[in-house]
């Protein structure tokens, strides 16, 4: 059982989704060979709500607690108890052990534990801010994640990959920097741009949109190539035609269409609208499902394949229907919107949105037909109903690195 997941990449940026641009060669091959979710969505808009609904199959308000450690069991956990060998491979510093996502996985490599080798470690931590590098590249998420495998021998594996190169700022490497420009940007330049639009989004002028939206589209393509070089690899290996493989995303990214850059608090399609594909063993046929899906169902196809009750409300991206569905999504507000908490509901004809003010109790809708603001209306009680938990990272020196991590990958100043 094989999850690949990239941060931040929009679905409509894929060729195989109707881009204009050639970014996704091996993506639209494996298309050919899989089943493609046309209107999938993310629970939530920002990886601390849509990673943890991705593993767990739970909505963020009950995946993580208010401090967005980890609530709930994931996916791994319940692979575990079934005597499955575990592994997760990310340096996203948000979904690290520090907020207890290790949970459940006998390897976690979240590139930020310094583990048994810490001279090593420390020496690449120091080589690595020296390089202004804030995450490990797709080519080193699959050598760890390959190492691991090769490790197993012929027993029973769920492997999670997070691909973190589809993130701002965005610093396409070698031959990709040029790509879909004719010059260079210097990875200052590249970084200074990318918290610009961040802060300042109205300064942010057209052609300025062009350049983020021409790196963020090479990152694409450097991406695209390596979730190749490791289909490849499992190929090889004969995992691929043994192995259920489901690549995705955990949200996308905006540039400029509702008023802001990367991927704040809002639900809208560019923050949501995600990749989704479903290659079986042995390959399917190229199908491709217009009905709504949900990053939710992820969770409810694997634990469906371990003979588990998907439970209400969810369902298996392996049971298939042309019947319309409606897909809800959540985010909470932050710094002075924190008492606020977004909900959308989208099908194939629509979207409703709405905010709750926490402390008031007071919910403001936008414009929507009857029926779909019902469907929300509905929702947002059974969620206010679920609100849970407190907690806090742990451990100084884990602390003081993610804080690192967070203020190159644009989320502090």
């Amino acid at each position: 059982m094989i999850l690949l997941s990239a941060d931040a990449l929009r679905a409509d940026h894929l060729s195989c989704y109707g881009y204009h641009r050639d970014t996704s060669p091996v993506l639209d091959e494996f298309a050919e060979e899989s089943v493609r979710f046309t209107n999938a969505y993310s629970a939530s808009s920002h990886t601390r709500e849509a990673v943890p609904a991705l593993l767990t199959g739970e909505f963020p308000d009950v995946a993580v607690g208010a401090d967005y450690r980890l609530a709930t069991e994931t996916v791994a956990s319940t692979f575990a108890e079934a005597g499955y060998a575990t592994g997760g491979f990310h340096s996203n510093p948000y979904v690290s052990r520090a907020y207890g996502f290790d949970r459940g996985f006998d390897e976690f490599d979240d590139d930020l534990h310094l583990g048994r080798h810490k001279l090593v470690a420390l020496a690449q931590r120091a080589l690595d801010k020296l390089r202004n590098r804030h995450y490990a590249r797709a080519a080193e998420i699959n050598d760890r994640a390959l190492s691991w495998l090769d490790s197993l021998g012929d027993e029973p594996f769920f492997l999670w990959n997070h691909y973190m190169d589809t993130h701002g700022p965005y610093e396409p490497p070698g031959e990709y920097a040029t790509l879909y420009r004719e010059s260079e940007v210097s990875d200052r330049d590249a970084q200074s741009l990318y918290r610009r639009a961040i802060r300042e989004p109205e300064s942010i002028t057209p052609d300025e949109r062009d350049l983020l939206v021409n790196l963020y589209d090479a990152e694409i393509r450097y991406n695209d190539e390596k979730i190749g070089e490791f289909l490849d690899a499992l190929r090889e290996r004969g995992l691929l035609e043994r192995s259920l493989v489901v690549v995705t995303a955990d949200h996308g990214d905006a540039f400029g269409e509702h008023g802001y850059y990367e991927h704040p608090r809002y639900l809208h399609d560019e923050t949501t609208h995600v990749p989704l594909f479903v290659r079986p063993p042995g390959g399917a046929d190229g199908e491709t499902v217009s009905t709504p899906a949900s990053t939710l169902d992820v969770a409810a196809t694997f634990e469906q394949l371990l003979g588990r009750d998907v439970g209400a409300g969810r369902a298996s991206l392996l049971d298939r229907n042309e019947t319309d569905r409606t897909v809800f999504l959540q985010a909470r507000g932050e710094d002075d919107h924190a008492d606020v908490r977004r909900y959308a509901a989208k099908t194939r004809e629509g979207s409703c949105y709405c905010e709750r003010d926490r402390e008031s109790g007071a919910v403001e809708f936008g414009d929507s037909g009857r029926d779909l603001r019902s469907d929300l209306e509905a929702h947002v009680d059974r969620r206010v109903r679920a609100e849970n938990g407190e907690g806090g990272p742990e451990g100084e020196a884990e602390t003081e690195e993610i804080e690192r991590r967070l203020s190159a990958l644009g989320y502090k100043e």
